[in-house]
């Protein structure tokens, strides 16, 4: 009851028309920068942060949050329409949205990706007014053990998914895990795959990875066959949501935030593994299993809302224990700093009219983000009319462009242009894109967790599976690659019977 009138008075703070319009601001902002494909949330709000200097606190944080689920969508909108993630968040969702563009439903599917974060903002923000506590009580609690057992879940979940065998998944994983490995041991400081090359040793870094293989490798693809079929530009189709792809989505859209949100308030890898997780789960319940991989709107609607769950999940970790488990977060980390403010189990007790009116602004965020993108959702996807010769010389352009903003150095075009052939090798052998991303942003954290487990048990292997929570996801994770094989065995004795 507490919450509930501290959020009361949050929304009183929020409300004012000078806070509105910092929201809808950063709404706007987040969403333009969010198309551009290498600029994430992170990059954005990073950018913004000098500019804030002279406002108030609650002003800045609400632009902050603004812009922060801004740019997610922005984030989809480009992977859906062109194939580009704006950010590694956003990478799931080119691999339904992008088919259905392509069959002219591109308007649909951002309209999917519209409500979903609206549906996953809106869940994940009651549930953290509801059980900030309690989550960052039990994200205290999981060590090295039950963060690596998370992360094999999910490189099993994408590799047994996705692509035509799970051989091929594993090779794309395989694939992704080494370009991983490239760049300084996080332990040993020795460097890895780096051919000597001093720019190599920060690693190859996901955006990098994630335009290359998806923006890079799909142009080239393209072009290959262009003098086959010659390019004719794409139907935008009706743009509203029939019956049927609500009666598709809406279950979906309430599935995602029970994906997204405990996973954002761990520090596991941020939205980018419930949004991998969601893309599972939603194959595998599916009524409709001949559309995954041609355009299913679940495959848009479930992670999409598990990762604007995630974003509210993540508040949890950094306004209650003042642990960033983002980049976001550790960005406005700085800035909760550079007013003065310490996050942390005082917080609440502090700056009270701050933190709630911070939270309150996420339900105003939400509404306004729905209502400028519901309405721009044919808009956007007219670019898809744009012959294919025009449209894919653009998206090299500005895939060049965010690589090299990503670190200001002519290597990583070089390295784009490498990943981009790589992509492109993968279209051509039947090799899916996702398990090889995946394995770049998940790859080195779980070396990491898996070394630090080993070092905890005097590299016993028994330290990976002595909490309950890992025997737990390893049990689920077991449940996974039987599958298959138990169906079998299960359709068999049905036949018999």
């Amino acid at each position: 009851m507490d919450a509930l009138n501290s959020l009361m008075d949050g929304f009183g703070t929020a409300l004012t028309p000078v806070n509105l319009l910092w929201a809808a601001l950063g709404v706007l902002l987040g969403t333009a920068i969010g198309v551009l494909p290498g600029i994430g949330p992170a990059m954005a709000v990073a950018l913004l942060l000098p500019v804030t200097y002279g406002l108030e606190p609650i002003g800045a944080f609400i632009m902050f949050a603004g812009i922060y689920y801004g740019a997610m969508f922005g984030g989809s909108t480009t992977s859906i329409l062109l194939n580009t993630p704006g950010e590694s968040a956003a990478v799931v969702a080119a691999m339904e949205g992008n088919p259905m563009a392509k069959a002219g439903r591109g308007a649909q599917a951002l309209a999917a990706a519209a409500i979903g974060h609206f549906a996953g903002g809106l869940i994940g923000t009651v549930l953290l007014v509801a059980l900030a506590p309690t989550v960052a009580d039990l994200a205290v609690d999981i060590g090295a053990p039950d963060y690596f057992a998370i992360m094999v879940l999910a490189f099993i979940a994408v590799t047994s998914v996705l692509g035509s065998s799970r051989i091929r998944g594993l090779a794309s994983l395989l694939i992704g895990l080494t370009l991983g490995l490239v760049g300084l041991d996080q332990m040993t400081g020795q460097q890895r795959l780096t051919f000597g090359s001093l720019q190599l040793a920060d690693g190859i870094d996901v955006v990098i990875v994630a335009v290359g293989l998806f923006a890079i490798g799909e142009a080239l693809w393209v072009a290959a066959h262009l003098r086959r079929s010659p390019g004719r530009p794409i139907p935008v189709g009706r743009p509203w949501l029939g019956r049927d792809d609500v009666r598709r989505t809406w279950k979906s859209w309430l599935r995602g935030p029970l994906i997204g949100f405990p996973f954002g308030a761990i520090p596991a890898g941020g939205a980018e593994i419930p949004t991998f997780l969601s893309y599972a789960t939603e194959k595998r319940l599916s009524k409709h299993p001949d559309d995954w991989g041609k355009g299913a709107i679940e495959g848009v609607a479930g992670p999409e809302s598990a990762a604007s769950a995630s974003a509210a999940g993540t508040l949890v970790s950094m306004l209650t224990l003042g642990l960033p488990t983002t980049a976001v977060a550790a960005v406005m980390l700085a800035a909760f700093q550079q007013y003065g403010i310490q996050p942390g189990p005082l917080l609440f007790e502090r700056e009270p009219d701050l933190v709630w009116g911070l939270i309150a602004s996420l339900f105003v965020g939400m509404v306004l983000l729905l209502a400028l993108n519901l309405p721009l959702a044919p808009v956007w996807a007219k670019l898809l009319r744009i012959p294919r010769p025009y449209l894919y010389a653009g998206i090299l352009f500005f895939a060049a462009v965010g690589a090299y903003a990503v670190g200001g150095e002519v290597i990583d075009l070089v390295i784009l242009l490498i990943i981009g052939l790589i992509g492109f090798g993968m279209r051509r052998y039947g090799l899916p894109v996702l398990p090889a991303v995946i394995g770049v942003i998940l790859g080195p954290n779980a070396e990491q967790q898996l070394r630090r487990a080993l070092q905890i048990s005097d590299g016993s292997v028994s330290g990976l599976v002595d909490t309950p929570f890992a025997v737990t996801v390893y049990a689920v994770t077991a449940l996974l690659l039987l599958w298959p094989l138990l169906r079998k065995v299960v359709t068999r004795v049905r036949a018999r019977a």
